[in-house]
């Protein structure tokens, strides 16, 4: 008798990462989001968190701002310089100009005053979500894209850059001593490598990597 396969788990959805030191906020927050069908997990130290968030992990944290062991702000630096800075929601009792100034610069989706309201607690977690959604989607095409210009040759690398300032091929072969019928040659294969369709795609293409590249 032939065995049947069991079928995959499906693959979590996003999730609500929450660090509180207060073990009924942490509570009421994860019945709230619960009851919105929405993943939640709660942590009650920073090491318990940076442990949960691997790579595959997708969501948002939410995150007390003054906690015993460290300001929930600088706590937010170190996950972001190690890799680990999902989209943030951050909550505090005691909102100022400067703590919300420097949260959003950080790049919160919002700042939250405790006690919160909950359908405004619930739609910063949706947009956190979203933003890591879309956060994922650009990290995705950026691979794409540098393992199109990582097969470029040499050679490549140096028309496209003469491509990008708007030179013409006959400058270009000026500058790189070659003939513009090699430079020709040269900027079709390049562009078909990075599956560009005129000059200027394959500008956006070229700005895009660079810009991303440089940022993340």
């Amino acid at each position: 008798m032939s065995r049947v396969a069991p079928r995959p788990s499906p693959a979590p959805g996003p999730t609500a990462f929450i660090l509180d030191d207060d073990q009924g906020v942490r509570t009421v927050l994860g019945r709230l989001l619960k009851s919105a069908q929405l993943q939640a997990e709660a942590f009650s130290t920073p090491d318990a968190l940076a442990d949960r968030l691997s790579d595959d992990v997708t969501g948002c944290l939410v995150l007390d701002v003054r906690m015993p062991w460290q300001n929930g702000l600088d706590l937010y630096d170190t996950l972001v310089s190690s890799g680990k800075g999902l989209p943030v929601v951050f909550l505090s009792a005691h909102l100022d100009v400067s703590l919300t100034v420097r949260a959003m610069k950080a790049g919160a989706i919002d700042v939250l005053k405790k006690p919160w309201h909950g359908p405004t607690l619930l739609d910063a977690v949706k947009r956190g979500f979203e933003a890591d959604q879309r956060r994922r989607e650009n990290l995705k095409e950026v691979r794409h894209i540098k393992l199109r210009f990582e097969s470029l040759t040499p050679r490549e690398h140096e028309v496209l850059a003469q491509v990008v300032l708007g030179h013409a091929n006959k400058v270009i072969a000026s500058e790189l001593g070659m003939s513009e019928k090699t430079v020709k040659a040269h900027r079709g294969h390049l562009m078909r490598k990075l599956a560009a369709l005129s000059v200027a795609d394959l500008v956006r293409i070229a700005s895009h990597f660079d810009s991303a590249t440089r940022h993340g």
